[in-house]
């Protein structure tokens, strides 16, 4: 209902005399109330019927409605009385009284289009619904989320009745600001309904206060709330639990969890015991942080206490447990749950579906879904949207769209997640036009897709080299109202400069300022890159300057992006330039600009510099990737520093930096470059201890092995020392089919590995061993040999693996020391 129609009921024109008494209900009026409603449910011939009662009655019309409409609960009867009335040919009318009856009958059915037409009906009337009704009224829009019609009935009772509506209807409508954010309305209504307050008549109490409280926590403005309570009820009093619970809630929101502590143990210390809500508001703070051991605490408190830990609670923990990768607790909390009487739901499961399907784990993920089913649950979308993403990033499209289809049986259909989720794996997996096709099918489904769907087909597109298929796109954006963000600009441009068309991201570049999109610094360092890759350094150095001259912040990747660019034109001066300014600009550098410096000194054959480097690089709390290790043991194998290149390997493995095939690669040729005689005067018998690589190098070459069969061998022993297993057995695979690897040597450096990492039980299905008897006994030499240089605290049982295998081949053993390969 309009503003306009409110104005227009006009008020009671003796605004001193009071409105007429309600209708008596006497036992004459009783009967005829029942015979009306026995009319309206019964008789096919109901409109005759009830004019011929009502006419000989002398009781007013408006007595029986009212009373009518009072007694019925039936909705849809109270209409058809009404009607009729309306319809009559005797035209019958109703007093403000019996419309107000009618009101509220409709108000408590959520009838709102009728209360229209019976508010239009009293309006023409020069009637007034009462407040009372009004109040009804209000509560019922305010319980719908209808706030506007509910703010314009509350001001309509103001100026026609001169009152505020009832308490109910007061918090009603207090509820419905603060739930949809408009919290400076609710305010003012507050403060109104405290003004006008009175011992006689109670406008407010706790309830009001609570719910302005909890609004302004859920704004962030907890302290804001604090001084409201104190304002009312003075300053350190907090009246009871319920606004203790809203106050740590809003503190642990705003992740000040030190203050919802103190809140916590300041109830205890006034004799407030806390509640469930309070324990589950502090716990869900607790979670926020990590702090584990102080949600056991509490928990055992509340099982002290005797209070039970709810669903939510419980969905909280495992949630946390989830983030902070404690997979294992999070299904141990799960058990402890339905242990102690609380049945998970499908929140619960959700959970650690998510969870799964982030660990790449689609079977678990598959096998959550399917107990949540059978244990009764309904999944949401929720429950679908993570795994469907998982399949299509694992290649399994057929089970992906299947679960979609069971989704849409279930009653959920595909929303914008669902298709991003969709959309995002079968991107990521390389499946670029299945993605399209699913575009398709979403806006043919209404579902119109958002930046970030465009910006994920859109990287798919210029990965693939499909330019123009890009561009097509983002004509769609705009076409769709849609402002490309700035990492769609930033994927087009870089696709552009990945495809060699660097005039083409100039044109695109010069479009989006045309366009009214001015670039951001993702944009310039896109354009940056490219002027990079094409040689064009002083363009590069013209957009940053266009950056610091826009009020944009040139980040570390800008720098390091002009640096790399400089140490590839072999121009390291200007590097160092750019990088003093970097420093001076107190951006700080990354791995990739330290990386760069360590190539540009290498390049430049001065590797003491580049260690230099290096170590200020660790100094500043980074730590160094497979590039920058590979570049330093690349140039030392150059120039010869074979035990500076095996320092810096062995220091790669050890702080767990995977190597590569280009470190591979260096170490090879690096070390067979040089003569077997060369290599042993430089490595004394103290380096080849110092050296697990150098060592085990030292004795296959001793042992007249090739030194390119010595060198693989050597780096997967150096592997399987430290723990990385799963490279080791790729290299070794790899090398196998070439002829380039000692099989029983290989042998025991895999067995080895897997005894280290605690597989030792195991290693057959992942190891097969088809050797000689006397390849035993040379796999028995090497493994002596490894563990010599085990880390410390650790065992290794492959040794005695090989002797027992020895035994069982029935081979007599030769000392394993005079044990050499044939030549």
């Amino acid at each position: 209902m309009s503003k306009i129609l409110l104005s227009r009921i006009k008020p009671r024109h003796n605004s001193n005399c009071k409105p007429p008494r309600s209708p008596p209900f006497n036992t004459r009026i009783k009967e005829l109330v029942n015979e009306v409603v026995k009319i309206l449910e019964s008789h096919e011939q109901w409109e005759e019927t009830l004019e011929t009662r009502l006419s000989q009655e002398e009781s007013p019309i408006s007595d029986v409605a009212y009373h009518l409409f009072n007694r019925i609960g039936d909705v849809n009867l109270g209409l058809k009385f009404f009607d009729w009335i309306k319809q009559s040919p005797y035209s019958y009318s109703l007093n403000g009284y019996a419309y107000s009856s009618l009101l509220t009958l409709l108000a408590n059915s959520k009838e709102f289009a009728e209360i229209e037409t019976v508010i239009e009906s009293m309006r023409g009337e020069d009637k007034l619904p009462t407040s009372e009704t009004m109040s009804v009224v209000i509560q019922a829009y305010s319980d719908s989320g209808l706030v506007d019609k509910a703010l314009e009935f509350y001001n309509f009772v103001k100026k026609e009745h001169c009152l505020m509506p009832n308490l109910l209807a007061c918090n009603s409508l207090l509820n419905a600001l603060t739930k949809c954010g408009r919290i400076r309305i609710a305010r003012l209504i507050y403060d109104e309904m405290i003004q006008t307050d009175s011992p006689e008549k109670r406008f407010v109490d706790n309830h009001s206060t609570c719910i302005i409280v909890r609004g302004l926590c859920e704004e962030g403005k907890v302290d804001e709330g604090k001084k409201l309570i104190e304002n009312r009820w003075g300053k350190n009093c907090i009246p009871n639990i319920v606004f203790y619970n809203t106050l740590i809630t809003g503190y642990c929101r705003n992740n000040d969890i030190k203050r919802a502590k103190g809140l916590f143990i300041e109830l205890k210390q006034k004799g407030v015991l806390p509640a469930s809500e309070t324990y589950g508001a502090i716990i869900n703070g607790f979670c926020r942080e990590g702090n584990f051991d102080g949600i056991n605490r509490l928990l055992m408190e509340m099982n002290a206490r005797g209070l039970r830990v709810n669903a939510q609670i419980y969905n909280n923990i495992i949630d946390s447990e989830c983030k902070h990768g404690l997979v294992a607790e999070a299904r141990e909390t799960m058990k402890r749950m339905k242990t102690n009487g609380c049945e998970p739901d499908i929140i619960t499961y959700n959970t650690l579906i998510c969870r799964s399907c982030k660990d790449g784990k689609v079977n678990e993920a598959d096998e959550l879904l399917d107990q949540a089913i059978k244990r009764g649950l309904i999944p949401t979308k929720l429950s679908y949207t993570p795994l469907i993403h998982v399949l299509c990033k694992k290649g399994n499209y057929v089970r992906a769209l299947n679960l979609l289809l069971e989704m849409m049986e279930r009653g959920h259909m595909p929303d914008l997640v669902t298709y991003g989720a969709l959309i995002h794996g079968l991107v990521i997996s390389g499946n670029v036009d299945e993605a399209m096709k699913i575009r398709e099918k979403m806006v043919e489904r209404g579902v119109l897709p958002d930046a970030a769907i465009f910006n994920v087909l859109i990287n798919g597109l210029c990965k693939n080299g499909m330019i123009s298929s890009g561009m097509q796109l983002l004509n769609d954006m705009l076409n769709q109202n849609i402002k490309p963000d700035r990492f769609i600009n930033a994927t087009l441009l870089d696709g552009f400069i990945r495809n060699g068309d660097f005039d083409g991201a100039k044109k695109l570049f010069e479009f989006t300022i045309e366009n009214g999109m001015d670039p951001d610094v993702v944009a310039y360092n896109a354009m940056i890159k490219g002027y990079c890759k094409f040689g064009k350094m002083k363009e590069a150095l013209s957009c940053l300057r266009s950056i610091i001259n826009s009020n944009l912040f040139p980040n570390e990747y800008t720098y390091s992006t002009i640096i790399d660019g400089y140490i590839k034109q072999n121009e390291l001066h200007n590097a160092l330039i750019v990088f003093c300014r970097m420093m001076k600009q107190e951006c700080k550098p990354n791995v990739v600009t330290y990386t760069s410096l360590v190539n540009g000194f290498c390049r430049q054959g001065d590797c003491d510099k580049a260690e230099k480097i290096h170590k200020q690089m660790e100094y500043c709390g980074l730590i160094p990737n497979v590039v920058t290790y590979s570049i330093l043991i690349g140039s030392f194998c150059k120039e010869a520093k074979l035990e500076k290149a095996c320092f810096y390997f062995e220091r790669m493995l050890i702080n767990k930096c995977i190597p590569n095939d280009f470190t591979f690669t260096y170490l090879v040729n690096g070390f067979t470059n040089k003569s077997f005689s060369l290599f042993t005067e430089e490595t004394d018998s103290q380096v080849s201890k110092k050296f697990l690589f150098l060592g085990f190098l030292g004795k296959m070459m001793s042992d007249g092995y090739d030194s390119r069969i010595a060198v693989y061998n050597s780096i997967i022993a150096c592997l399987c020392n430290y723990k990385m297993f799963h490279i080791s057995k790729q290299l070794s695979d790899k090398m196998t089919s070439k002829g380039c690897l000692s099989q029983s040597v290989a042998f025991a450096s895999l067995l080895h590995g897997l005894c280290l990492e605690g597989k030792l039980g195991e290693w057959n299905n992942f190891v097969s061993c088809d050797l000689s008897p006397h390849e035993l006994q040379i796999a028995l030499k090497y493994s002596l040999i490894l563990s010599q240089y085990l880390p410390q605290g650790s065992t290794s049982e492959a040794s005695v693996i090989l002797q027992n295998l020895i035994e069982e081949s029935g081979f007599h053993d030769q000392p394993v020391n005079s044990l050499k390969m044939s030549v």
